[in-house]
Parts: C-alpha cells; structure tokens; sequence
C-alpha cells in the first residue's frame, strides 16, 4: 500500500503513524484470507482479536490465520463461552483461582492464582475452571485493554498438590494457542526450590514470547520486588505478594459475582435465555438482574 505524506508532517508523525498503517493493512489482510464469518465466531473475531494473533506469529497473515482458525476450532467444540461458574464452582471453592477485585497500574485484569490450594483431582476439570476464568478475566477487561496480569503465591505448594506434568503441558498449550498475547505478566511470587525441577520441564513447552513474561519474586531480592511494584500499587497488593492490602477470599461473594458476569456473557454472546436457574440457584438464591451493576468487591482489602 502506497502511503502518501501530507505536507508538514514531521518526521516523528511518519514514523509514528507507519507502523499503525502497517498493522491496519495485516488486520484487513487477515480478514480476507478468514473469509466470511458468522455468528460467534463474527463476535470472537474482532480487529483487536486479529491483531494478538497476528503479534503472537510475528505479522504473518497466514500462520495467523492458521491459528486463529484452529482456535475456532477449539471454541466450536469446547465452547468455553458456555461454561457457567455452577459446572466449575467446586473447582474455586478453596480459592485456589480467582479473578482479583483490583487492577495493576495500567487497569489490567488480575488472576490470582494458588496452586497450594488444589482440593481437587479431575485434571478435565481443573483445566475447565481455568478457562472459565479466562473468558470471565476477557469479559472483565477495560475499554482497549487486551491483556491480563497473573499473581501466584505458592504458598504450601509441593508436588503432592502439584498437577502432573502432561496437565501443565495441556494447559500452557490452550493459553498459548487460544488465548494469545493475553498474557502481560505472571509474577511467580517465593516459589520452593523443589519447584524449579518442575519448572524445568515445564519451560520447554512454552514459546519465547511467554517465557520471557514469567518473573520470579523473591521478597529479599530487590530487583524482584522492584519489578513487581513497577505493575502494582502496593497499597492494592496483598501481603501474600509483598503489599499492604489484607485479602481473604470469600466463596459465596464470588460465587454471586460470577452468577451476575455469567448473565453479562449471555447477553454478550447472545443466549442470555441459555443460563436459566441453575447459575442463579447455586448462588444461594442471588437474584441475578438482567441488567448487572458494576459487583462490589469479593475480597476485602
């Protein structure tokens, strides 16, 4: 595409709108090679979509498209939009994975993860649950923000709660491949040093671009913690990861959160007649408004 320069522009107003240019034209590349999309998957593949796809295979139209098209694929059959929190509830009973009721400093999305509080052992599952998070964490985004942050607090971790090693493969497979550049950081916050042989394994599986979003945090490493407030407020960060807010999950506030965002996805998705009473029911009888106000916070700072 021939690009013509209005008179006085400077050379940093060139240099500035070129790449955007340059990204404009992928997108609408990537559109024509996708051909004509219907329903869900029209949803599902708006420009910003193509965009993170087209970033995770570095600007090339055609291994974007074969992703993007395999991730179809996979929503197709898996339909993770049609997942309600009372098929996972059981899984986040302990707290083991949730959704944070605060941001980092540029507004992302917060998982709080805690692997020590495995209480279940159906892998299916577990995995399910995260997914679950995942397309509620995307629901819950700001207006054009695209990724999330992840917090994990290995507390009480070892290998007995530990999820096999083929699961964590399977796992970081779908983030990868379904959920790309969704990831801003995961900040692995006092991990045991029996984890690293863990870790080891586990690293071959991910691609560069997501291992070089794993930090390690130790508390009495400096440069870590630095790293850490640079992406978050300590006034907003619990104790557990090195702040001063005070957090304890709460399961039944949760649960009434997701019923309510459960309600918005439907109505996002279009099937908001789908959810019916069993999501509304396992909230302990919460009654779910059509229309949801933005949720008071689950976890008390």
């Amino acid at each position: 595409m021939s690009i013509f320069w209005r008179r006085g522009y400077s050379l940093q107003q060139q240099e500035k709108e070129q790449p955007e240019l340059q990204s404009e034209s992928k997108v609408n590349e990537l559109k024509a090679a996708l051909g004509p999309l219907f329903g869900r998957s029209l949803l599902y593949c708006t420009d910003a979509c193509l965009k993170r796809y087209l970033e995770a295979r570095n600007w090339n139209v055609e291994k974007a498209r074969k992703m993007l098209e395999e991730t179809l694929a996979w929503r197709s059959t898996y339909k993770p939009e049609e997942i309600r929190w009372h098929e996972v509830a059981a899984e986040g009973e302990t707290g083991k994975l949730f959704r944070a009721n605060f941001h980092d400093r540029v507004g992302r999305t917060v998982l709080i993860m805690k692997p020590g509080l495995q209480n279940t052992t159906s892998m299916d599952n577990q995995i399910r649950h995260l997914v679950y998070l995942m397309e509620n964490a995307m629901l819950n985004l700001p207006e054009g923000q695209e990724e999330m942050a992840w917090l994990i607090d290995f507390t009480g971790w070892s290998f007995t709660t530990n999820v096999p090693v083929r699961t964590a493969k399977d796992t970081i497979n779908i983030l990868q491949d379904h959920y790309p550049q969704r990831l801003a950081v995961a900040f692995l916050y006092t991990p045991p040093r029996i984890f690293q042989a863990f870790w080891k394994i586990v690293k071959i599986f991910m691609d560069p671009k997501t291992f070089q979003k794993v930090k390690f945090v130790y508390p009495k490493n400096k440069e870590s913690l630095e790293l850490m407030r640079s992406y978050f407020d300590v006034d907003n960060l619990p104790i557990e990861f090195g702040g001063k807010a005070t957090m304890k999950y709460d399961h039944e506030d949760f649960s009434r959160l997701m019923a309510q965002d459960d309600v918005k996805a439907a109505k996002f998705w279009g099937f908001d007649q789908k959810i019916g009473s069993a999501t509304a029911g396992y909230a302990a009888g919460v009654a779910v408004d059509p229309e949801p106000v933005k949720p008071t916070s689950v976890v008390a700072n």
